[in-house]
């Protein structure tokens, strides 16, 4: 069968890596998907679309008759990290990593990709999932190769500096710069983190009812894990008339349930909405801006 990419990752891709190194990779893809499949023995049931934004996904079955999902991913997405924290989780609370073909590969457990923690309702959606994400704050395993959520979001920051002396953001790209400057330089811990946790990222699964997936691994402290948490269905808070208040609540609710401290919990989450209203800004997503904006200038 072919393996035509889904549009959200060509698109994504190019946003990321830039359009030349996307369209590399992806007259790559087909190849390297059929190869995978045949060192893999893998019988294939279809690609998934939407899919992921960074990786082909495609439904597969082992040489066992086993439901699987094999990954594929470029390089600069560092599949070989995500790799390395599936393994080290063994299944505790995401997808189990079930072979590493090689080449950005990775056979994984197949969960049901159709069922995410969106599609509860809000309340019972974030209990979820903050009983999923505490399943994966442990300590990370010996001479790892994780970035530290310092080093991350220093790479964010001289990204975000240009926004300083921007009309419309300069005072909340000043405000986020500042407050991550103060977290990053005494992070009370250091655990592995999911690096990218919401709701869409916890599936329904057979083994266990909700199980994360996609990580992007790194080390530091929980309460830059759930920041991206805290502003999920970010169009609906924007929405509701309360949205304000609404959003103060859920840090404060979020931070209680997980006994973190409200207040990194609150910088945390202003600095990584602000960073990706600007990194929206810069790929032309002007309404995705506007609404993480909008909900960075509440907190």
């Amino acid at each position: 069968m072919g393996f035509e990419p889904p549009q959200r990752l060509v698109r994504t891709l190019g946003e990321t890596y830039g359009d030349a190194v996307a369209a590399e990779w992806l007259g790559k893809l087909p190849e390297l998907a059929r190869s995978t499949v045949e060192h893999a023995s893998l019988d294939v049931e279809r690609v998934m679309a939407p899919g992921g934004r960074s990786s082909l996904v495609v439904l597969v079955r082992r040489a066992d008759g086993s439901s699987a999902a094999l990954k594929i991913a470029p390089a600069a997405a560092r599949p070989d990290l995500e790799r390395d924290a599936l393994a080290h989780w063994n299944g505790w609370g995401a997808a189990r990593l079930l072979d590493a073909p090689g080449d950005g590969s990775l056979v994984l457990e197949r969960l049901h990709p159709e069922v995410s923690l969106r599609s509860l309702p809000e309340a019972k959606a974030l209990l979820e999932a903050a009983g999923t994400v505490r399943k994966l704050w442990v300590e990370p395993p010996a001479a790892h190769g994780f970035a530290s959520v310092a080093e991350r979001t220093a790479r964010q920051a001289t990204a975000m500096e240009p926004y300083r002396g921007d009309a419309e953001v300069g005072a909340l790209t000043a405000a986020a710069l500042e407050v991550r400057e103060e977290l990053a330089s005494g992070s009370p811990e250091t655990l592995l983190l999911h690096g990218n946790f919401r709701q869409g990222k916890v599936l329904a699964g057979d083994r266990a009812p909700w199980l994360a997936v996609g990580p992007e691994p790194l080390v530091g402290e929980r309460a830059y894990d759930l920041a991206r948490l805290v502003r999920d269905r970010v169009e609906d808070l924007v929405a509701a008339s309360a949205g304000a208040s609404a959003a103060r609540r859920r840090v404060n609710r979020l931070a209680d349930s997980l006994e973190l401290d409200r207040d990194r919990l609150r910088g945390w989450t202003l600095f990584r909405a602000v960073e990706s209203g600007t990194r929206a800004l810069t790929a032309g997503r002007r309404q995705d801006a506007e609404l993480l904006i909008e909900f960075a200038g509440w907190l």
